[in-house]
């Protein structure tokens, strides 16, 4: 067998994808992730923000895991990082106000969840009160990718309070006109500076990655 070479990321080119986005806009919106607060805990500061990248990672019913996408400007993704653990909590329709005050405002300028009711999970993350479900998670693996991290989590505790919940393609249409139109211009500087980070991606092992 010949050995492949050795060729590191940063010297491999990095074209720009010959893609037009209003030919994978039908596409890329079937995968609509359920719309969520992901929360954590890391030593007495926590905090919560709106994803909208949610997928599951596992066909295994008692082993679930989940990619939680978080991006590295995020005041979230450090707490993350350093704990490694954080709770998904499902939104449900009563909750569309927190779309505003946990996606709009970030954790560096004070308490976000000082006057959103919630627990602890088994984590230490919290669990926000009045949620459609939550999912307790740890971090068991992550990938960088350059503006944003995904994180492999599995989620050790659970619970479904029933309601409805909702998706980002459902909510945005509900959304005030000034909510949403302060959103796309968050959206609008976040895509700016991914545009150039994306392809700063650090290979370096999740250091909680368990030793195989």
């Amino acid at each position: 067998m010949v050995d492949a070479p050795d060729v590191s990321l940063d010297a491999m080119p990095h074209p720009a994808p010959d893609v037009d986005p209003a030919d994978l806009g039908p596409l890329l919106g079937g995968l609509s992730a359920p719309l969520a607060a992901v929360s954590t805990r890391s030593g007495d500061v926590s905090n919560a923000q709106i994803a909208v990248a949610i997928t599951a990672a596992s066909i295994v019913p008692q082993r679930p895991r989940l990619i939680v996408q978080i991006y590295h400007t995020n005041f979230t993704h450090g707490l993350i990082a350093a704990s490694g653990v954080l709770a998904i909590n499902f939104l449900e329709w009563e909750q569309l106000p927190l779309i505003w005050q946990l996606g709009m405002h970030s954790g560096r300028d004070g308490n976000k969840l000082e006057s959103v009711s919630h627990t602890t999970g088994a984590t230490g993350s919290p669990l926000l009160e009045g949620c459609y479900g939550y999912l307790d998670c740890r971090v068991v693996n992550a990938m960088d990718g350059g503006d944003m991290t995904a994180f492999l989590v599995e989620a050790v505790a659970g619970r479904t309070n029933g309601g409805e919940r909702m998706t980002w393609r459902e909510a945005r249409p509900r959304l005030p006109r000034r909510w949403a139109d302060e959103w796309d211009r968050k959206i609008a500087g976040e895509i700016d500076v991914s545009l150039h980070t994306m392809d700063s991606i650090d290979p370096t092992p999740w250091p909680g990655r368990p030793v195989t």
